[in-house]
């Protein structure tokens, strides 16, 4: 009885270390670097001043359609799936 007991407790801390570890740290990793690089990558982008200065030739009429498309969520929506997309890519794993 004790042989078997000792064989279950074996076999799940086998499968512990050898599955759920490696996998928590690995996926962590991913997680650490992939924000750590979003945080750089957001330091390179234009402030928000300058993107303003050259939108500011855009007639009331054009922005009123814009608005009604809501052009300025669905532009923020695409830029960040191409930098999610672009920052998987990289992944060695995934990618």
């Amino acid at each position: 009885m004790f042989g078997i007991l000792l064989s279950a407790l074996n076999s799940v801390l086998v499968w512990v270390f050898r599955s759920l570890l490696i996998k928590f740290a690995l996926f962590f990793a991913l997680y650490f670097i992939t924000s750590e690089f979003v945080g750089f990558i957001a330091a390179l982008v234009p402030s928000g001043s300058a993107i303003s200065g050259s939108l500011s030739g855009i007639t009331a009429g054009t922005w009123f359609f814009l608005d009604v498309f809501q052009l300025p969520m669905g532009l923020s929506l695409v830029v960040s799936a191409y930098a999610t997309r672009f920052i998987i890519r990289r992944m060695p794993v995934i990618g």
